[in-house]
């Protein structure tokens, strides 16, 4: 039998503040942690606390208390997984507190008013994160668009160095390549890069790389939807002028926006089949609106590059235009670390790991499949 209790969290009305009613009903399908919620958002519902601030971390130190000075601590619920939800109240504010076991943790703070709410949040999140390892992580942004608008989220990427990575391209594109990780704020000319060549030959992996190489001076975004990025004038202003960092007053860093599989854009009946979505990439690759930020943008394509639209690939657009091939048979024994000879007749970088690996007996034919390696 199911037993269910209704809660009342009615305000009391006071001359400046209404009463707003929030009733909740309790049975025994709900857990301690659900209580919490409910007494988290009671204050913000009623309209007592009208403010609220979240913010999301990913690396927790195991120490980090995870509270301002003098909270107290009203509930705590705690499963064996590691998922632990804590409730914490001062004057005028309340903190919810969700911790993971995979060290991520949300906390959300209402307050009566929009600084303290800041403050409390700032106060419980001061210190608690590590830094992801520079040897293997990057900050990368990722923009997609929802029904309420553009969004931005920031996450750690694990990414290898070039020099870690370099063996795993063909020599024919080794040299481009180098000169492209290579380059600084100084050396740009041209807005975009241009990746091409058939799936499976590494494309998505150098772009981690680049976010890596170029960190000192340029932020990765990667775009999510690039189809619905140029067919809508105000999302592409969010995305190409509308961020500037957490830290405005910092040096202007300069900004590459990533944009994978983009064919439908860039190939060249392009005009035709996407209207104004390749005049507004041109736009912000060397027209007004590209001068008025530092932005770079990289595509990758499966394209031929004489499939491409002129424009697109016209000297003086593009800072690097890389084909990304397959291995010839003489460098594919040599990644296999095989006799010259006795390696496949050719393959792709996806191909090598599926037959280092022994799950691919050999290798096929162009053109490839999709392939394990991006």
């Amino acid at each position: 039998m199911s037993v269910v209790k209704e809660v009342d969290f009615s305000t009391h009305p006071t001359p400046s503040q209404p009463p707003v009613p929030m009733r909740i009903w309790i049975d025994d399908t709900g857990t301690p942690a659900d209580v919490i919620d409910a007494l988290a958002l009671s204050p913000f519902a009623t309209g007592e606390q009208p403010w609220s601030r979240t913010a999301s971390l990913t690396r927790v130190r195991a120490g980090a208390p995870l509270a301002p000075e003098g909270g107290r601590l009203l509930r705590v619920a705690q499963h064996a997984d590691g998922y632990e939800t804590r409730l914490i109240a001062g004057e005028g504010w309340t903190l919810r507190v969700v911790r993971n076991a995979n060290r991520s943790a949300t906390l959300t703070a209402t307050a009566v008013s929009e600084e303290l709410a800041g403050s409390v949040l700032d106060q419980a999140t001061r210190d608690a994160e590590e830094e992801a390892p520079e040897s293997d992580h990057v900050r990368m942004g990722f923009w997609w668009r929802s029904s309420h608008g553009p969004h931005r989220s920031a996450k750690p990427i694990t990414t290898s160095s070039w020099q870690e990575i370099r063996r795993n391209y063909p020599r024919a594109a080794v040299g481009r390549l180098n000169a492209l990780m290579a380059t600084t704020a100084a050396d740009v000319a041209g807005r975009l890069v241009l990746l091409h060549g058939p799936p499976g030959t590494g494309k998505t992996t150098l772009l981690r790389t680049l976010a890596r190489e170029w960190a000192s001076w340029c932020q990765v975004d990667c775009v999510l939807d690039p189809e619905l990025l140029f067919n809508d004038p105000g999302y592409l202003m969010d995305v190409a002028v509308g961020w500037d960092g957490p830290d405005e007053d910092a040096e202007p860093r300069w900004r590459l926006l990533v944009l994978e599989d983009c064919d439908e854009l860039i190939r060249a009946e392009a005009k035709q089949s996407t209207g104004q979505g390749l005049s507004r990439l041109l736009n912000l690759t060397d027209g007004l609106l590209g001068q008025g930020r530092d932005v770079l943008v990289a595509i990758t394509t499966n394209e031929d590059l004489s499939r491409l639209h002129p424009a697109v690939v016209r000297p003086g657009r593009c800072l690097a235009q890389i084909e990304v091939g397959r291995f010839d048979a003489a460098q594919a024994a040599e990644w296999l670390g095989l006799p010259e000879g006795a390696g496949p007749g050719g393959a792709t970088l996806a191909e090598l790991f599926a037959l280092r690996d022994g799950r691919l007996a050999a290798a096929p034919e162009p053109p490839a499949g999709t392939g394990l390696y991006l």
